[in-house]
């Protein structure tokens, strides 16, 4: 018992760090490229190359992931390959070399993601209980943008970065190597997407608007409201704060089927972009921050429990966050389109309709028990 309470522990902490080494450059990327770009498309661009490395990398390394029935070893690299390239963000003093900096971060965090949640789930042996040690997930987020806010610079946030990195490289030198049953069985990833295609294309559609959403909101707050930097964080803390409480709630008191807080979470987010469509002060922003935290904590558990219920973990989850990569690619070049061509509200209008569409998707998913489905 002491060992498996132990292991959740280190698990924790990796994913703790992971994030935050994410979440502290991830949310403000938008300021800070509007630091070196010239126009807000371009800053569109660079925001979006981040989520196009991922989403190849993710399903690539995912799959190879399943392969060879390792985690760890990913894990590792991942740690390491994002202590470099979130440090070389330092560097970056024109838009060229800042999208070059975001590809190599996307490419090294998309190595460890899917190992990452693949690995918690199986080290807690699939029960309740992961969902409390993932929460850390939400937590790392929670601290990134705290200490982005803290820091208050541009630049240094990349070295804090890449420090968050280090840390979480030698805590899961601690973790134990365990070993899987290999998948090696062809077409794996297609017949995932298939048999999955309403969750997948809902998913894809609400994060479309909502990573148009989080590209324009920041700069929204900053020219339209007057907010300082760290007001922008504690609107983001509320996001965070309640995804982790939400999390750790599901792993004992909201007991619901998976599939059905998968919707629960698509559904929610229609009110949170109507919400953020009618603030007229930077501070009103944040009940609506607490409520998109919690209908991702639905959707991100909801989904990802499903899915490795009923498929390949490391390859699944890696489907589900290239997913959310893609829509991270194709949500800043729209928002940027659309802030160029009307204005920043315009972009909350986008989000609602589309969280709308990915909503009505997502009732045509079917309930599927484990042992109905193996691939």
């Amino acid at each position: 018992m002491n060992q498996k309470i132990g292991l959740s522990n280190i698990v924790r902490g990796s994913t703790f760090f992971q994030h935050s080494g994410i979440a502290i450059t991830f949310v403000f990327m938008p300021i800070i490229a509007s630091g070196v770009a010239d126009t807000v498309f371009e800053i569109g661009i660079i925001v979006a190359a981040f989520a196009f490395a991922q989403i190849l990398s993710e399903i690539y390394f995912g799959r190879i992931s399943d392969k060879k029935g390792k985690r760890l070893l990913f894990i590792k690299i991942g740690f390491i390959l994002c202590a470099i390239t979130f440090g070389l963000h330092y560097f970056a003093d024109n838009s060229l070399y800042l999208f070059i900096a975001r590809l190599g971060a996307g490419i090294s965090s998309g190595i460890m993601i899917p190992a990452m949640v693949a690995y918690a789930y199986e080290a807690g042996n699939g029960k309740s209980k992961v969902a409390s040690v993932i929460s850390f997930h939400a937590l790392g987020w929670l601290a990134g943008i705290v200490a982005a806010g803290i820091t208050n610079d541009a630049k240094l946030i990349f070295l804090v970065s890449s420090g968050f990195f280090i840390i979480g490289f030698l805590i899961s030198l601690k973790l134990p190597d365990l070993r899987t049953e290999k998948i090696i069985t062809k077409g794996t990833i297609k017949k995932i997407i298939t048999k999955n295609k309403f969750l997948f294309s809902s998913l894809l559609i609400r994060h479309i608007g909502a990573a148009a959403a989080w590209t324009i909101l920041p700069i929204m707050l900053m020219e339209y409201f007057g907010a300082a930097l760290y007001q922008v964080s504690i609107v983001y803390v509320a996001n965070t704060l309640t995804a982790f409480i939400m999390m750790n709630l599901m792993s004992n008191k909201i007991q619901i089927k998976n599939i059905t807080k998968f919707k629960i979470g698509i559904g929610i987010t229609t009110f949170v972009f109507i919400g953020l469509s009618l603030i007229t002060d930077w501070w009103m922003a944040m009940p609506f921050m607490a409520l998109v935290g919690a209908s991702w904590a639905f959707l991100f558990i909801g989904g990802n429990f499903h899915l490795m219920e009923n498929n390949p973990k490391s390859t699944s989850t890696g489907i589900f966050s290239s997913t959310l990569s893609i829509s991270t690619v194709i949500g800043p070049v729209i928002a940027g389109t659309i802030a160029f061509y009307f204005d920043y509200f315009s972009v909350m209008y986008f989000a609602v309709a589309v969280v709308l569409v990915a909503f009505v998707l997502s009732t045509r998913i079917k309930k599927e028990m484990p042992s109905e489905v193996p691939i």
